[in-house]
């Protein structure tokens, strides 16, 4: 949720919204990098997932009705039976959101509908006793009723279409239910789950990646620069097979534990990024959006993983849907500056693998559990060195009920450095992409329709990975030992040398 008010940011194009990052412990890491991270994840996953209401005109009208592209079913009910709870909720997410003027529209609504109700059955009352032989004066006074009936009814119908966008919109800035065993409060409660080997001892002065990249011919900011703007790079010679084989080797591991592959398109519709929680029209976002079109350049395959069943209805056997996608992502990276933005830390334009699953409210917790799994198991085989948090709940993206980030140690950085993040949204997005299930029958008898659960976890963020294994996997020589689990992607490539010393031999 955004937690402040935001700037516009244009980019060549009008900019929208993003999806989180995190912050973590002031011990984990240095607090102003991160309070920075942390500040631009809740841009990514903002609060109000709803488009503001298009203005259309009455027919033979010049009065504005406001509508609504798409409806979240949230459950109103819920609320006003727990309004305290959700307000408090929401407060301990930094969650700017009034649920008292949700229940209170909510009312009206209810109130106002139940209005609507009582003229359609007198209208239909009217219209039966229109049936048979009437005196002609008679007949005309029930027409006159009828009409005027009907007016009434458009009236209120008018008033409450309006209340149903308000409601839509306040609905909308709740944030999903939080976890039990979330931490409370800001980055510095973020709790350390595990911690995975050790810092690497150097014996020599430690490189930063853009330095070692630029030596082994990897990098090319300049052109990237020159061609596209800042914060754009060519990765060249052995950054681009470096690229490729750890998009290979994450989509053979993901495939291994039982996930689909995919290769998704770089545009989303705004709806669909709407209905994953993410606010496009948000100022200062990170999303771009393509002039003069519904489309916007997507920011993780996330959204369109989750688009995949959108409105549809599957059955209970089906579950869980695992689902993997290679994309690149687009980010304006509006706000960030500092040395974190250096080189290949924060880039307009990158390559990640996504993991994706659909499932049923009592599989969703322990799924959450098999992903971070995956991460681990996968950085643990690169040998990374890294510490598995489990993020505040002022940390948490609107959808997320419960997240957990794994960071790595960059020893030129001096500090720890998000490279993935796995999050269960329970129904959160389900409700707002119309996702269902049918649960099986219980005693011969159909279970009527529920909600599914997604979650989401990053298997490789290419640009993090490549600055993680350049700095941890540096020689003094200049020379980068490629991870084992990489070589067979890299031709059997166990080293990479500087051009120099190649020369040299």
């Amino acid at each position: 949720l955004l937690p402040a008010a935001s700037r516009a940011a244009v980019v060549g194009a009008r900019v929208l919204a993003a999806r989180p990052s995190a912050a973590n412990s002031a011990t984990l890491r240095a607090a102003a990098v991160r309070r920075d991270g942390a500040h631009r994840a809740r841009l990514f996953c903002a609060s109000a997932a709803v488009k503001e209401p298009e203005v259309a005109a009455k027919a033979g009208t010049d009065t504005p009705t406001p509508t609504l592209t798409w409806k979240a079913a949230i459950d109103f009910k819920r609320i006003k039976e727990n309004p305290d709870a959700i307000q408090a909720n929401a407060d301990k997410r930094s969650a700017p959101c009034d649920v008292a003027k949700v229940v209170s529209t909510y009312d009206r609504y209810q109130a106002l509908n139940r209005q609507c109700d009582e003229i359609r059955e007198k209208r239909n009352a009217n219209a039966k006793s229109m049936k048979g032989k009437m005196e002609a004066d008679v007949r005309a006074a029930l027409v006159e009723e009828g009409k005027a009936l009907k007016d009434q009814l458009a009236a209120i119908e008018g008033d409450l279409n309006a209340l149903e966008v308000e409601l839509q919109v306040e609905g909308q800035k709740i944030p999903n239910d939080t976890h039990p065993d979330v931490p409370i409060g800001g980055e510095e409660t973020a709790v350390l789950r595990r911690e995975v080997g050790a810092k690497r001892d150097f014996s020599f002065e430690v490189a930063n990646h853009v330095d070692i990249g630029e030596r082994l011919g990897m990098f090319d900011f300049g052109t990237g620069s020159k061609v596209c703007g800042s914060r754009f790079v060519y990765l060249t010679g052995a950054g681009a097979m470096l690229e490729l084989a750890l998009i290979n080797w994450a989509m053979q591991k993901v495939v291994s534990k039982g996930f689909k592959p995919m290769v998704v398109p770089d545009l989303v519709r705004q709806s669909t990024m709407e209905k994953c929680g993410f606010q496009p029209r948000a100022e200062n976002t990170q999303v771009y959006n393509i002039e003069s079109s519904e489309l916007c350049l997507a920011g993780t395959a996330e959204i369109l993983l989750g688009g995949v069943y959108m409105d549809e209805v599957v059955d209970e056997k089906q579950l869980p849907i695992k689902m993997a996608a290679f994309s690149h992502c687009f980010r304006t990276e509006a706000g960030a500056a500092g040395a974190s933005t250096r080189g290949m830390y924060r880039l307009h334009q990158f390559s990640k693998v996504e993991m994706f699953v659909v499932s049923t409210p009592e599989q969703s917790d322990e799924l959450h559990d098999e992903l971070i799994g995956i991460e681990e198991e996968m950085y643990r085989e690169l040998g990374f060195h890294f510490k598995v948090l489990d993020m505040s709940s002022e940390d948490l993206g609107a959808p997320a009920y419960r997240k957990f980030d794994i960071e790595a140690w960059m020893p030129a950085l001096e500090r720890y450095g998000e490279i993935s993040s796995a999050s269960n949204c329970t129904d959160y997005q389900a409700r707002r992409l119309n996702i269902k299930y049918r649960p099986n029958a219980v005693d011969g008898k159909k279970q009527p329709l529920a909600h599914c659960h997604t979650l989401n976890a990053t298997a490789c963020a290419v640009p993090r990975m490549i600055i993680t294994i350049l700095e941890n996997f540096q020689n003094e020589d200049g020379s980068v030992n490629v991870p084992e689990p990489l070589q067979p992607f890299m031709g059997g490539l166990k080293v990479l040398t500087p051009e120099v010393v190649a020369e040299a031999k």
